[in-house]
């Protein structure tokens, strides 16, 4: 990592390099940045899913069932309180991180120090409170020690999301790809050691390796950048910047939420509609089909990083993460079609009769979705968070609506179709502003400048057609 102004970490993971200036119509090397950072994101989820497959076969082989389903219970209220406290910080990094050159560490630094304060006290507000809602869940505040460990968990997940999130928005995806095979197979290999030495184990061992996992990779990629060049001194937080930036992260934070209430109703839904069998064969079949939505997801969170640092070059960028995307979804989406059986059945063969034809629908969820994940990158950009969120309200109810409606008429195929059903219906509404966007004739950024209710929640994109790329010279 070469050290470049105050706070500038433009240039982190290349050791020996060069700067110089292109204009920004020289875009194939841009281009290729975007298919890197966006390849990371689709590497990294692909990965750490098949690492964490291994994970949990061995957990479930060398632990008891109660000490995995309490591990399981743990991990996945240590997700969710760590999304909560992350308050849209690694979303206003990505943006910001391009526009302030000379801030990129204080402002790194000082929103992980924020989001990993906020995560530890939510963690020990959790782990006090759940033994008084669950017998069950006792073990989590069972002392201060255990106290301490979970609430430690949820610090430092919230601030792994956030660290990849300013990853992205500096162009270094690769980084946040290593950073998680480091996790993943830290976890793993602690989860082996205690397994076979420990006499005595319960569910927050596994959990225990999480937070192993997430410390040793955090420690490698400072101990890299550090070896890189990286100064200390840039990485002094500056809270009042982010103080500056409060309204922003907050607008973030809401709209991310807002697209999180779909996904994670869905499942509970079917279970209590339907019935718990049920629920795990769509649980599986949404598992498999996460694994091709991540595509969509990935080409639109890069391109809203890239736009704060090109917008002169944003439609350009736009075409092409469209283009990519179309391509993309119609390969990944014949081939899990075909496919689907045979995926279904690495699961369990059980499982086949009642998952593959909802696999089979909700796959076609991935062209819909290319739209609405575009639709929220541009109004990012444009600074229209707040109002994109209350969108994404409306059509997240409309989601569950049709969803549910689906469920009661033809159960499991029926949600599916319901679920698909109104995300087309979305997508017809957002691919007018997508389309005007991406329309030839210009390559400005969008130009609507943010409404006074969105208060600033993306600063308008305004800056030189000149970009700074690095060239590694070995």
């Amino acid at each position: 990592m070469e050290y470049c102004g105050a706070g500038s970490l433009n240039f982190i993971g290349e050791r020996r390099s060069r700067r110089m200036k292109l204009p920004a119509r020289l875009t194939g090397s841009a281009n290729r940045r975007i298919i890197a950072n966006a390849s990371s994101l689709v590497g990294t989820a692909s990965a750490t899913a098949g690492l964490g497959l291994v994970y949990w076969w061995f957990a479930a082989h060398r632990f008891s069932p109660t000490s995995v389903g309490l591990a399981y219970a743990a991990i996945s209220a240590m997700t969710l309180l760590a999304v909560i406290a992350a308050l849209g910080l690694g979303t206003l990094l990505m943006g910001e991180l391009p526009r302030q050159p000379d801030r990129q560490g204080a402002l790194i630094s000082a929103a992980l120090m924020l989001a990993g304060v906020t995560g530890g006290v939510l963690g020990v507000l959790f782990a006090v409170i759940a033994p008084h809602v669950s017998s069950q869940l006792g073990p989590i505040g069972g002392s201060v020690g255990t106290v301490v460990v979970f609430a430690a968990g949820v610090g430092l997940t919230t601030m792994t999301l956030v660290l990849d999130q300013a990853l992205i928005g500096l162009l270094r995806g690769g980084l946040q790809f290593i950073r998680n095979i480091i996790f993943a197979s830290t976890k793993f290999l602690v989860l082996i050691g205690a397994g076979l030495s420990l006499t005595h184990t319960n569910g927050l061992t596994i959990y225990s390796t999480w937070v192993a996992g997430i410390l040793v990779s955090l420690v490698c990629l400072l101990l890299y950048a550090l070896r890189a060049g990286l100064h200390l001194g840039a990485l002094r937080p500056r809270f009042r910047v982010l103080r500056g930036l409060g309204r922003a992260t907050l607008a973030h934070h809401v709209l991310n939420l807002a697209l999180q209430i779909s996904p994670l109703t869905l499942p509970i839904l079917v279970t209590a509609l339907l019935s718990a069998r049920i629920g795990a064969r769509f649980d599986i079949a949404w598992l498999v089909a996460n694994g091709i939505f991540i595509i969509p997801y990935a080409l639109s969170l890069v391109l809203y990083a890239v736009g704060a640092a090109e917008p002169d070059l944003f439609r350009q960028r736009l075409r092409l993460t469209l283009g990519l995307g179309f391509a993309s979804a119609v390969l990944a989406s014949a081939v899990l079609f075909l496919g689907a059986g045979f995926l279904i059945s690495i699961f369990s063969p059980a499982y086949a009769h009642d998952a593959v034809l909802p696999l089979r629908i909700l796959i076609l969820g991935i062209f819909p979705l290319l739209i609405k994940d575009h639709y929220v990158a541009i109004c990012r950009t444009r600074g229209r968070a707040v109002r994109t969120a209350l969108i994404v309200l409306v059509s997240s109810m409309l989601e569950l609506a049709l969803a549910i409606s689906g469920a009661v008429w033809a159960g499991l195929p029926g949600l599916s179709t319901g679920w698909v059903v109104a995300l087309c219906v979305q997508s017809l509404f957002m691919l007018p502003l997508v389309y005007r966007t991406a329309r030839v004739g210009g390559n400005s950024a969008p130009s609507e400048r943010p409404t006074k209710n969105d208060a600033q929640a993306v600063p308008y994109l305004e800056r030189p057609s000149m970009v700074e790329v690095s060239t590694t010279t070995e």
